[in-house]
């Protein structure tokens, strides 16, 4: 089995940078791919993605050495060990308020004895060798969200839960299960409290012996978690990226013509310029 990449970014004590994808897209999962990520994130939750759609784009994101995991709808054994059989190295899984439920993804994620995981990695016994079987137990990753005030109340049980390879925190929903909305929703928290509540759960993690990941908003913050000791932490997404650079070629655009002079040259490639028409061989004979 080709071995999990993020296991092997920890045992070399180095942070595991994340992508996520929300976009249903193979090709923006290619792109994405190569950009350099140590892994990326297929949302199932949240994001735009069904169960076909993740499979096409874990396969475009094989052109590149990334490792795939996948965040999915909710605790639910069918999604999860389906996500498995089709290639991701790794769960994230929402929700997770109890040391029950934190045990019962682990079973969803293991074979017996370890868990109940059926088997048929219909996909995975291509993308990641033909002895999967032998060593998936041992190389996927199984990763419980924490992000609300129950599973703060249970965090020691959570994190003492046997087989478990870490915790995900979600900002946004962490903030709104312990403070309401008080603050407005968001990743990137600055209110001291959530700061303090993130932190704990960073050390809780640690003193446990399991991996600690975060969800961020912008490379800055990313980068300050890692200084705090994250392992994993995730930066920004497809849509949120795409957004952003838009945004800013239009607002550099504007502000370019904004500063243009005014003359001829302003109306020389206007509606009823021939020199720019649509008859025009310069612009392309269309």
């Amino acid at each position: 089995m080709i071995p999990n990449g993020i296991r092997a970014k920890w045992a070399a004590d180095e942070p595991v940078l994340n992508g996520w994808l929300a976009m249903a897209c193979p090709f923006t999962a290619e792109i994405m791919a190569a950009q350099g990520y140590d892994s990326l994130t297929i949302d199932l939750q949240h994001g735009l993605v069904g169960y076909e759609a993740a499979t096409t784009m874990l396969q475009a994101m094989r052109t590149s050495p990334v490792t795939p995991l996948v965040r999915v709808p909710w605790l639910d054994p069918a999604a999860i060990m389906k996500t498995l059989d089709a290639g991701a190295y790794g769960v994230i899984c929402p929700m997770i308020n109890t040391s029950e439920e934190a045990a019962r993804l682990v079973s969803y994620v293991r074979y017996p004895p370890a868990g109940v995981r059926s088997f048929g990695p219909i996909r995975a016994n291509f993308s990641a060798g033909a002895d999967y079987g032998q060593h998936a137990d041992r190389e996927v990753l199984c990763l419980a969200m924490i992000e609300t005030a129950e599973a703060m109340a249970n965090l020691d049980a959570i994190v003492a839960t046997p087989g478990l390879d870490g915790v995900y925190i979600g900002p946004a929903d962490l903030t709104l299960g312990l403070t309401g909305r008080r603050y407005p929703t968001g990743f990137d928290r600055e209110e001291p409290e959530m700061v303090e509540a993130i932190r704990t759960i960073l050390a809780k993690a640690h003193g446990a012996g399991i991996r600690a990941c975060l969800h961020n908003g912008t490379p800055a913050y990313a980068a300050r978690a890692i200084g705090w000791g994250f392992d994993l932490v995730t930066i920004s997404n497809d849509v949120r990226l795409l957004a952003g650079a838009a945004q800013a070629s239009v607002a550099a655009t504007r502000k370019l013509i904004g500063e243009m002079p005014a003359g001829p040259d302003r109306t020389a490639a206007g509606p009823d310029s021939k020199a720019a028409g649509p008859d025009s061989k310069a612009a392309g004979g269309y």
